[in-house]
């Protein structure tokens, strides 16, 4: 009976399992977004998120705990240092799932796994306000006009007049010697 082993084998023997998840986890802490199938990402998930968690706290032991997972020199630098960084005050959730759709070879659902703070393109911007919709004409026209910006030769003018005077008073000051 198999009461109670909720996780995806992935058909795979244990020892194969294991070296599989860890070498998928060393590459999405180095390269930061890999391309897998949609089982192998959400194993993944679970398998690295401890590991990232974990990393939060940069002590020897948990450096020898990761160690024991990931059996690369690299990957323990990287996750200790630029990935730590930027997950420290995000409470869980450090990797973000999409599905990319079936690959045309076997129909497998296929997904990218990546790290969520280092999408630039995912992550938060500052929203811009809407545009407020008209609800009616007569707010509109009993608006008052808008003035328009002073034209760039009107400007001109108006530097040019400022100037003048000072001119003038260059001028002068030779016939004054």
């Amino acid at each position: 009976m198999r009461h109670n082993k909720k996780f995806n084998h992935l058909s795979r023997t244990a020892d194969h399992r294991q070296a599989m998840l860890a070498n998928m986890a060393i590459s999405l802490i180095l390269h930061k977004r890999i391309t897998t199938t949609l089982a192998k990402a959400k194993a993944l998930k679970k398998y690295v998120e401890p590991l990232i968690t974990r990393s939060k706290d940069d002590t020897t032991n948990s450096r020898r705990v990761v160690f024991s997972y990931l059996q690369n020199k690299e990957a323990l630098k990287e996750l200790f240092g630029a990935v730590a960084q930027k997950v420290g005050d995000r409470p869980g959730g450090y990797t973000r799932i999409i599905k990319l759709g079936t690959r045309q070879g076997d129909a497998a659902q296929v997904a990218f796994i990546e790290l969520v703070d280092f999408d630039e393109n995912m992550a938060k911007t500052p929203k811009t306000e809407a545009k407020k919709t008209r609800r009616s004409r007569k707010s509109t026209k009993a608006a008052a006009p808008v003035e328009e910006a002073p034209k760039a030769e009107e400007v001109a003018e108006e530097v040019a007049a400022a100037a003048a005077p000072a001119a003038e008073a260059a001028e002068e000051a030779p016939k004054a010697e």
